[in-house]
């Protein structure tokens, strides 16, 4: 079974000037688009690889392999994680949240200079280790599957992510989304341990 793209959770154009439609059509359309496409060629060359899922695949492999599985599931978490309806934390979340960093402000805050500090392409996340949050950032396709982490939430800060509508403003880009699209249900769901499953695909 080859892997797909994955629809959006919303439509395209549910997000106003925070991300444009424009975006969307380039972002999913075509660059998420072209990691599936590219790791179906690499998975219908080697027969050892069929029938792994996408999580399966990440987790095994290496070089462009892993770039295409990293960069599908990346992405599909990513797609999840924003909400064009302003949410706030609650709940269990929220009580993790004031223990660890005092506030959602602070929270917001501490991840906004995880996303903009973060050199060149990449992911800034918040997962949970151990019973509490931690902030912290993968680069180019790397992925918090590839490491066991529990994923709650990932930004990506690949300039493609955000160039049409902020052109080279990575920290405009980063407080939007943070303060005003993020779907803090889905974080929230998250604290389950089962994130990983979320953005997966059968192989």
């Amino acid at each position: 079974m080859a892997f797909v793209l994955p629809n959006l959770p919303y439509p395209k154009d549910a997000f106003g000037d925070i991300l444009s439609v424009e975006t969307f059509d380039y972002h999913h359309g075509k660059h998420h688009n072209a990691y599936v496409v590219k790791a179906n060629e690499l998975v219908a060359a080697d027969p050892t690889l069929q029938g792994k899922s996408l999580v399966d695949l990440i987790k095994s492999s290496k070089g462009g392999l892993f770039n295409q599985v990293g960069q599908i599931w990346n992405h599909t978490f990513y797609w999840h994680c924003l909400s064009p309806e302003k949410k706030q934390p609650s709940g269990q979340l929220l009580d993790l949240i004031n223990e660890g960093f005092g506030s959602v402000d602070a929270l917001l805050d501490k991840l906004k200079a995880e996303a903009v500090g973060h050199f060149a392409s990449g992911w800034a996340a918040l997962i949970l280790k151990d019973g509490k949050l931690e902030i912290t950032s993968y680069h180019d396709a790397d992925t918090p599957v590839a490491h066991g982490h529990a994923p709650l939430l990932i930004l990506d800060v690949w300039e493609h992510a955000y160039y049409i509508d902020y052109r080279n403003l990575r920290p405009n880009y980063a407080e939007r989304l943070l303060k005003e699209a993020i779907d803090w249900d889905f974080v929230a769901l998250n604290l389950d341990g089962e994130g990983a499953s979320r953005a997966d695909q059968p192989g």
